[in-house]
């Protein structure tokens, strides 16, 4: 057995198979139990109960708010926070009480970097999980919280088009240096016959270019049964041949490029900028 927190412990064997983001699942309804009752898990908790995405976040200790006033109180694996709470900001997750997916949203554009929050917002507006109507709602309700307008950025950012961690950081990126803001999931199309040739994950139609983040997980999910890695590796290299036969130029990046800040400057060259 190990330690998940302080008294609450688990099977070292299951534990140890678990994603980060599992496990931060597992302390925080460990902690849930011993919560007072007009305590709600928030913030990296709360997302991690509605299985919003996560990128860059500290996940060591479990995040609580409470209504109320004053700076709150941290321990070694809770923090808890006091303010405003209303009950309709707070929805029960398999018995445990949390803040609702946009208020969960608004709380993280306040708290993380831009780039983390941007990352969990188009994550949950691409699944479907909130509306840009409930994340509006919810900024105006917190129009006064601080750090409110660091929150309104990340939301007024965010698009339900971006398909991916990668994509999202990519997006991030580009708007970081200053690079002419793509069109998202663009398709190119035949000039002959307007059938289309291909659907791209960004789009710079007055350049002719495309962009296409690689990442791993990326090729895995278009495999088809039967097919190896490098029959889709083959796939991708005629789907962007045919890109280019229609006059389109293709740039690609790896997480490496974004992690090292080189994809902004292949994209910027792409584009013909530098």
């Amino acid at each position: 057995m190990v330690s998940v927190r302080a008294g609450r412990y688990a099977n070292a064997g299951a534990v140890a198979t678990l994603s980060p983001t599992a496990r931060h699942r597992l302390q925080a309804q460990t902690a849930a139990a011993d919560l007072p009752s007009d305590a709600a898990l928030s913030h990296a908790s709360a997302a991690c109960l509605h299985g919003i995405v996560l990128w860059g976040v500290d996940l060591r200790t479990v995040q609580v708010v409470r209504p109320g006033t004053g700076g709150g109180h941290r321990r070694t694996s809770l923090h808890t926070r006091f303010a405003r709470l209303g009950d309709d900001e707070m929805v029960d997750v398999g018995g445990i009480k949390v803040t609702t997916v946009a208020r969960t949203l608004v709380d993280l554009g306040r708290w993380l970097p831009f780039e983390s929050a941007v990352v969990s917002t188009d994550d949950a507006l691409h699944r479907g999980l909130v509306t840009v109507d409930e994340l509006t709602q919810a900024l105006a309700r917190g129009a006064r919280a601080p750090q409110a307008g660091r929150a309104r950025q990340a939301i007024a950012f965010a698009d339900a088009r971006t398909e991916s961690v990668g994509e999202s950081r990519s997006r991030v990126a580009m708007h970081e240096a200053g690079l002419p803001a793509p069109d998202v999931q663009i398709e190119v199309r035949s000039g002959v016959t307007g059938a289309r040739v291909a659907r791209s994950d960004f789009g710079w139609h007055e350049r002719r270019t495309v962009g296409e983040f690689d990442g791993f997980v990326k090729y895995g999910r278009l495999l088809r049964p039967g097919q190896q890695p490098g029959d889709v590796v083959f796939e991708e290299k005629k789907r962007e041949d045919r890109i280019r036969d229609e006059g389109w130029r293709v740039v690609r990046w790896t997480w490496h490029e974004l992690d090292s800040g080189t994809a902004a400057t292949r994209i910027e060259r792409a584009l013909g900028l530098s």
